[in-house]
């Protein structure tokens, strides 16, 4: 199935009201690096984050309740313009008031958030990204589930069907129901649940080949990187199988505990041994490395970069590995939004779109 709306190939313009201490701001964004510079706590991040709540549905930084409006507005609004193949010219907006959000395509409402982020790809590697690795495994199913959303068509369907049969089983449990009422949700998770782990398999292993190539452009002492998958339940069993055997501690549990819910994924280096954990430093490396191989694996599919955006750039790398960023991300032609206190010495050479924050107001530097 095609998708509904047209994807970006480039923003044009990003618009952001009442979102933390930006109270408006309107950024004409250019086709490849964007640099915005400004004081810890000016809102440089605000502007990022705006992107990430328009192509993800939510914020890096938590729920919307979480400090997401600006303090005495009643609605944070995000507004983007953007370009497709062909350079026709669409719009896409977000209006939140902390309890309900409205969002419309090119004049169309979108009935879910992901209709909101199906056209507006982005992929994001901000202070917090190191726990992709270190976090719970929500993180990583929910990394793997966003790559399939815009390269797998029948993905969302198929994880909203198994959803929707997780909830109905986990009702039953709560109400110790009778066992022959499990049989048909059992069945609906175990038809739409092997489909996903099929998904999730073939494109952990379509990126793995992609992230052999990042780890070694920045952690080339750790040799490749192998990613093993976990899929959620024993692979030699059948998953309506495994939700029948495990229904007993399901009731006493009063929620499923096998599944492709429970999935997981873990990076393994050829020369580091299982007892050696991740330095901090490799840690944020092996995260940035997992988010740039997601950009390389979507433009295997979609033919272009997603939109890379960079948050705190020159806090988090060291000067050697910046060039290493910005040279795989300039050569791959995405259109890149970087974050930093004070200009970046890597990026003095290179064509430049500047703006400046200070105290939320943005300002385009000439």
């Amino acid at each position: 199935m095609p998708p509904r709306w047209v994807p970006v190939v480039q923003l044009a313009r990003l618009q952001i009201s009442h979102l933390r201490c930006i109270e408006n701001a309107d950024l004409a964004l250019h086709g490849g690096i964007n640099l915005i510079t400004g004081d810890n706590g000016a809102g440089k991040t605000s502007v990022i984050e705006a992107l990430h709540v328009l192509s993800h549905g939510r914020s890096f930084r938590g729920r919307v309740r979480d400090g997401l409006i600006q303090h005495g507005a009643s609605v944070v609004r995000i507004i983007a313009d953007w370009r497709d193949a062909n350079a026709s010219e669409h719009r896409a907006g977000l209006e939140h008031d902390g309890k309900q959000w409205q969002a419309r395509v090119d004049g169309e409402s979108a009935k879910t958030l992901a209709e909101l982020a199906s056209p507006i790809a982005m992929v994001c590697f901000e202070p917090g990204s190191h726990a992709l690795l270190t976090g719970p495994a929500e993180n990583r199913r929910r990394f793997v589930d966003w790559g399939l959303f815009h390269v797998e068509p029948d993905f969302l369907d198929c994880w909203r069907r198994y959803s929707r049969a997780l909830r109905q089983r986990n009702a039953l449990l709560k109400a110790n129901a009778d066992d022959s009422l499990f049989a048909s949700w059992e069945y609906e998770m175990q038809l739409c649940g092997e489909q996903i782990n099929v998904m999730r398999g073939s494109y952990l292993h379509r990126w793995q080949q992609a992230l052999v190539t990042s780890t070694m452009a920045f952690l080339p002492e750790l040799a490749a990187a192998t990613v093993s998958f976990l899929p959620g339940w024993k692979a030699d069993v059948a998953l309506a199988d495994a939700l029948r055997l495990h229904r007993v501690r399901d009731r006493v549990l009063g929620f499923t505990g096998v599944g492709p819910h429970r999935a997981d994924w873990r990076i393994s280096f050829g020369r580091l041994s299982a007892r050696e954990g991740l330095s901090r430093g490799q840690t944020k490396l092996s995260a940035l490395a997992c988010v740039l191989a997601q950009a390389r694996e979507f433009a295997s599919v979609r033919g272009h970069w997603p939109i890379v955006c960079l948050d705190d750039l020159a806090s988090e790398l060291d000067q050697t590995h910046q060039q290493r960023v910005v040279d795989q991300v300039v050569a791959s032609a995405a259109q890149v939004v970087i974050t930093a206190t004070e200009p970046i010495p890597v990026l003095a050479a290179l064509d430049v779109t500047r703006f400046h924050v200070e105290q939320g107001e943005v300002t385009a530097l000439l």
